[in-house]
């Protein structure tokens, strides 16, 4: 396989080299790939999470378990002004 990257990815890619930390372009290509991989996976595990929640979520509004969007929209707000209070 051949791969042609950008001037400033190839400079990237040769300062790893040269920092010693990689012995080749290539191994700094694997571990990019690796990387890229994992956070692939950890984007899909969250997304994977928030459908079981939204669906949770519906369930609960199919019971009548909600509550006003008043409310939520209150409490929402409340939570944003300590975080922001927090910051």
């Amino acid at each position: 396989m051949n791969i042609s990257l950008t001037p400033e990815l190839a400079r990237i890619v040769e300062k790893k080299v040269k920092s010693g930390l990689y012995a080749s372009a290539s191994e700094v290509v694997r571990e990019a790939l690796r990387l890229l991989a994992h956070m692939d996976d950890a984007r899909r595990r969250r997304i994977d999470e928030l459908n079981r929640r939204i669906d949770r979520g519906l369930a609960e509004l199919d019971r009548g378990e909600g509550i006003p969007g008043a409310t939520s929209h209150r409490r929402a707000r409340r939570k944003l002004r300590a975080t922001a209070a927090r910051a």
